[in-house]
């Protein structure tokens, strides 16, 4: 069961990233870019309609508000814009991780909030 759980939720990243490169594609029409925007907003977003400490209804728009947006906007979209946003997605999930530099960027992030701590402090 782990194991299908993980293929959906690496299913759903890959198809959340298809749906944010179909939604900075001019090629999509206007209304299905600013559909495709609020979806993908809103699965990258760790803001969510129902906060997830509420029992069940914390996750329950994780588990179908998220799901039903990226299909529909994958069903709206235009095929040769589908294509293209598939090819970037499978791009963007190939590319290696680089921990060093996520520690590099985190510790700038705490080096400048400790300056402007200081500041504030003074």
């Amino acid at each position: 069961m782990t194991s299908t759980l993980g293929k959906w939720a690496r299913a759903l990243k890959q198809q959340t990233l298809v749906v944010y490169f179909a939604a900075r594609d001019p090629r999509t029409p206007w209304p299905v870019r600013l559909l495709a925007l609020f979806v993908a907003a809103y699965a990258l977003s760790p803001i969510d309609l129902i906060p997830d400490f509420i029992p069940v209804l914390g996750y329950l728009d994780d588990l179908i508000i998220v799901p039903l947006g990226v299909t529909l906007v994958l069903r709206l979209i235009p095929p040769e814009v589908k294509q293209s946003a598939r090819e970037k997605a499978a791009a963007a999930v190939d590319r290696p991780v680089s921990r060093a530099m996520a520690v590099a960027i985190v510790t700038i992030w705490l080096v400048m909030a400790a300056v402007i701590a200081l500041w504030v402090w003074r």
